[in-house]
């Protein structure tokens, strides 16, 4: 049984990753414009400011502004998106078991995808979704840390 669980928790790793991929790197993000320079391109398609998107969100969502979907979507997906990394990255690798290595290595992690999506132009930079993305990270690695999974893992 053992063994079972862990080839089902690797195959659903591979799914995952391959599903993190799709979603992050692959399809029309909106952010088309490849006859500008990627120094405009960066300009235009990047957000430094903090909780902007997600106060815009939230806004739309209390007066009704704009079709609930696309709020939701945002800012549920990418509180959740990454929530399964806080589980598996500590399962493979042992040294993410400790939180502070873990947080240091998912703001490294997420600062390069963001940077990757901007550079390769299959998205946007916003710190608001590094926000979300690494606290669906933490409360991942929180239901890592649970007696519940440790004793299901063993």
């Amino acid at each position: 049984m053992k063994k079972l669980k862990k080839v089902l928790f690797g195959f659903s790793w591979i799914v995952y990753l391959l599903v993190l991929v799709m979603l992050l790197f692959m399809g029309n993000r909106g952010y088309t414009w490849t006859e500008l320079s990627l120094w405009e391109y960066i300009k235009i398609a990047s957000n430094f400011t903090p909780f902007k998107t997600i106060s815009t969100y939230i806004q739309a969502i209390m007066d009704d502004s704009m079709n609930l979907d696309i709020p939701i979507k945002n800012l549920a997906g990418n509180l959740f998106m990454f929530l399964p990394m806080g589980i598996y990255l500590p399962f493979y690798i042992n040294k993410l078991n400790k939180g502070s290595i873990f947080i240091i290595s998912m703001i490294i992690l997420l600062f390069l995808i963001e940077a990757i999506q901007l550079v390769a132009r299959r998205g946007s930079f916003d710190i608001d979704d590094f926000i979300l993305n690494m606290l669906g990270a933490l409360i991942g690695f929180g239901i890592w840390k649970t007696k519940i999974v440790q004793k299901f893992i063993k």
